[in-house]
């Protein structure tokens, strides 16, 4: 599939391993030319090798820093001279009681899935206006349709990306700029293994090996609503593996 792909200057943010590692190879081989963002420097640097992409496709980027998410736009806008798409991806999912109060996991969540995702909008948002085009992808989770014990503030996170693209979408009309939100399910990739109580780990762990699907899946979905003609506008993409339930 690289029709709608080929030539499209796509940035990525949290690109060094999982959803958007697999969503860079697959846009890769699709003709589109990335700018990765992550904080692991190294892991992205290898990325970018192996996928060719060329001096200046990866930036080391925290999201949690609205400066380094500017930089990492600008930085793609300066090379390429426009931004096509923005994968807002990069996440964490410390999973645990809320009576065990774990506030340092809880600003952790709220600084990364859901102020990373505002300072992406606000980086990306002058020069898509600008261009009277572009594409802000958002990734949202099962969990920002339900909640589960030990998940709360998680799903708080990924309900209010879900709430911010709708908000998005309505917003950016006049400038014929697309917006999708993708809810995964049990993908697998590292996002178990942010969780930092022992008990909740290990019933992750559990889970994700019995139920996880691999991250390719959340690829073909990226690269089925930025292939669409620009009439059409991908708004929503919620999935599970087949066996998942909840």
């Amino acid at each position: 599939m690289t029709e709608g792909i080929d030539g499209k200057i796509i940035v990525i943010t949290g690109a060094s391993s999982g959803l958007g590692e697999a969503a860079a190879r697959r846009l890769a081989r699709g003709g589109a030319k990335l700018v990765l963002g992550a904080r692991r420097i190294d892991r992205l640097d290898a990325l970018a090798r192996d996928l060719a992409l060329g001096d200046g496709a990866a930036i080391q980027t925290d999201v949690t820093d609205a400066g380094q998410v500017r930089r990492l736009v600008d930085h793609a806008v300066g090379l390429h001279g426009r931004i096509d798409v923005l994968i807002n991806n990069a996440g964490l999912m410390p999973h645990s009681p809320l009576e065990r109060a774990k506030i340092e996991d809880w600003d952790r969540m709220i600084d990364v899935n859901l102020k990373g995702v505002l300072y992406g909008v606000a980086a990306a948002l002058p020069h898509m206006k600008a261009q009277k085009s572009g594409h802000i992808i958002n990734v949202s989770s099962v969990a920002g349709h339900k909640v589960s014990p030990g998940g709360a503030v998680y799903s708080a996170t990924k309900t209010a990306v879900r709430v911010i693209s709708e908000g998005l979408r309505q917003e950016v009309k006049p400038y014929d700029i697309r917006t999708t939100v993708i809810s995964p399910g049990a993908v697998d990739t590292e996002l178990p293994a942010s969780a930092t109580e022992a008990d909740v780990a290990e019933g992750m762990r559990q889970f994700y090996a019995a139920f996880a699907i691999p991250a390719d899946s959340f690829a073909r979905a990226v690269a089925f609503a930025i292939s669409q003609p620009a009439e059409v506008d991908i708004n929503e993409i919620l999935y599970r593996p087949t066996k998942q339930v909840g």
